[in-house]
């Protein structure tokens, strides 16, 4: 593949073949001197000091396009997080080019079109050693140094990419001509359009590739004294909806409750989670590294309970907010360790009525609530105050209490809700018919 100097490199390498296409047909034979090619907007060939024109040809690439043959090709290149490169996908494109002919006198702009028409007709691909030649010339043309901006096409990788460059004569109208040169601002000049394709950049970024396939399903030895006798098991067909492998389905929450809390105990429900060495992993934006909680051997298959934590230490380590949650464990019979699907899980903060204050001044009522687990800066956290939202004075640290600011709120009882990262406190019993709200949430504000 190329690099991001590809563009830049096609266009060296034609100007390249048709300046020396220029002298192996004599077309200074027929114009009587020396002709060059230059690669620029068609209203800098002539001079902007009022110079005369010259003959000569000029190459513009006036237009990119997405290869639609390639422009799929690698995808995806990331994981399902977005964070581990998969592939360099490649960015394929068209180059598309205006071949103009300019004459101080009568007949030169046609004479080097032809010239250089006839050379593109008959080089409709650039070979590998064409690019090698124009791009990394052994020795330097005229025994000089190449510029700096030309010699670092040399290690573009054009010459190198898996697709050889065509290039193809394009068809356009009097009216597409005409805006391509009234958009230069530039007198119009006998003019034939191409096509390069296809240029292909590709990323030199480190990736993560999975290794090769060595056996389909387990090993079968039906000989163990001929160890050279084995054949695969095959994939296995499943007559059913039920997955061969393990999976959750659901979390079940106590008390009918929308969210988990500290303290409680969940149950993951789903399908072959029998095994040894479990360990539910939780999840959290927030953290750098997974919480594993270690649960042993579970001999059902649909379901097992874990209980979260609920220690001084959890209340800083675990956070409201959503949580993934997946299961690890090792089946019956299998010496790998297999991963299920991730369920979100809702972890809500609780609030500690008792020690959380509300007084009133001039300024209006602020309330100090106290909360469990911690709450970070980067979260989005408010306190509804008996239908009142207010959002928390900053903070920098991790905390437990919080401070809100009300500029009117009515003096009485309010029930608070706190909602962090989109889970909200536990305000509602639903074991009641109908459900009730739970009046220990209750502040009184003066």
């Amino acid at each position: 593949m190329s690099s991001a100097l590809a563009i830049a490199g096609v266009t060296a390498v034609l100007r390249d073949l048709l300046n020396n296409g220029l002298i192996d047909q004599k077309a200074v034979d027929s114009l009587g001197y020396s002709v060059s090619v230059s690669v620029g907007p068609p209203d800098r060939v002539i001079p902007a000091n009022g110079g005369t024109e010259s003959s000569q040809l000029n190459l513009f690439m006036y237009h990119v396009t997405p290869n639609s043959g390639w422009r799929n090709e690698g995808l995806p290149s990331h994981d399902a997080s977005g964070s581990q490169r998969l592939s360099n996908a490649p960015l394929a494109l068209n180059l598309h080019y205006l071949l103009s002919a300019h004459g101080s006198e009568d007949l030169h702009g046609e004479i080097l079109l032809g010239y250089a028409m006839q050379l593109l007709h008959e080089m409709p691909i650039l070979s590998r050693k064409a690019i090698r030649k124009a791009l990394d010339p052994s020795p330097p043309i005229g025994g000089t140094a190449l510029p700096p901006a030309l010699k670092a096409l040399a290690d573009s990788g054009l010459e190198s990419q898996i697709e050889l460059i065509k290039i193809t004569p394009e068809y356009l109208n009097t009216e597409e001509i005409s805006k391509l040169w009234t958009a230069t601002q530039s007198h119009l000049r006998p003019t034939a359009a191409y096509m390069a394709s296809v240029v292909l950049i590709e990323s030199t970024q480190s990736v993560r590739s999975a290794l090769p396939v060595l056996t389909r399903g387990p090993v079968v030895k039906p000989e163990p004294l001929n160890v050279d006798t084995w054949y695969e098991s095959g994939i296995t067909a499943v007559a059913g909806l039920t997955p061969p492998y393990p999976m959750l389905a659901g979390i079940e929450l106590p008390n009918k409750q929308i969210a988990a809390r500290l303290g409680e105990a969940i149950k993951l429900t789903g399908y072959n989670l029998n095994g040894t060495n479990l360990v539910v992993r939780f999840a959290h934006p927030s953290l750098t590294t997974p919480i594993d909680i270690s649960f042993g051997t579970n001999a059902n298959e649909e379901s097992f309970s874990v209980t979260l934590p609920n220690t001084a230490q959890d209340n800083i380590d675990w956070s409201a907010g959503i949580w993934e949650v997946n299961a690890l464990l090792q089946r019956p019979g299998e010496t790998e360790t297999r991963s299920t699907n991730l369920l979100a899980l809702f972890l809500a903060p609780r609030i500690d009525v008792a020690t959380s204050t509300a007084t009133r001044d001039s300024t209006g009522v602020t309330i100090n609530l106290a909360f469990t687990p911690q709450a970070r800066p980067a979260q989005r956290i408010s306190l509804n105050a008996g239908g009142y939202e207010a959002w928390p004075e900053k903070f920098t640290v991790p905390t437990a209490s919080l401070q809100f600011k009300y500029a009117q709120l009515p003096a009485g009882n309010h029930l608070l809700r706190l909602r962090i990262d989109g889970a909200d406190s536990l305000l509602v019993i639903r074991l009641t018919a109908p459900p009730q709200f739970d009046n220990t949430q209750v502040l009184t504000v003066p």
